[in-house]
């Protein structure tokens, strides 16, 4: 059974420092798997991966119902 890419198509956000990837790194794996990297939070974000320290961003992402999830579950979900 093929995965299905949950991120296709998608506005992505990313907060905090990660563990795993640069800014840079990570932006260049959503734009491989198809979505589309943002600095900002907005009505228009699928998900907001969080690292450690989070900003004011997950205040923003919470408000307008924004998926959250963790970078462990992005690896999870892109594996």
């Amino acid at each position: 059974m093929k995965n299905i890419n949950p991120f296709m198509g998608q506005t992505i956000a990313v907060t905090g420092k990660l563990e795993h990837f640069t800014r840079n790194q990570i932006y260049d794996r959503i734009r491989g798997l198809g979505g589309t990297p943002r600095s900002s939070v907005s009505r228009n974000t699928d998900y907001l991966i969080c690292g450690i320290r989070t900003g004011s961003k997950l205040s923003k992402a919470k408000s307008f119902g924004t998926k959250i999830i963790t970078e462990r579950e992005f690896l999870d979900m892109t594996a």
